[in-house]
């Protein structure tokens, strides 16, 4: 499974909000709420956030292994 908890760690250390993220950054909306919600989004969104932040890859998803 994959997890958003790395980026919303990464934007409270940075005192970056969503809000900036949208207005500022042109960020979509739809990707925030879909990363509120833990639905998939596309590696461009990743590579946008990425450099937008300023940050790798680790620093906006995790890999959670499933205990089935």
């Amino acid at each position: 499974m994959i997890s958003y908890r790395p980026f919303w760690e990464t934007l409270n250390k940075r005192d970056i909000s969503t809000y900036e993220l949208i207005y500022r950054q042109g960020v979509s909306a739809n990707t925030i709420y879909r990363m509120k919600r833990g639905m998939p989004i596309t590696t461009k969104t990743l590579n946008d956030l990425c450099f937008i932040l300023d940050c790798s890859v680790s620093d906006i998803i995790e890999y959670i292994k499933d205990n089935d």
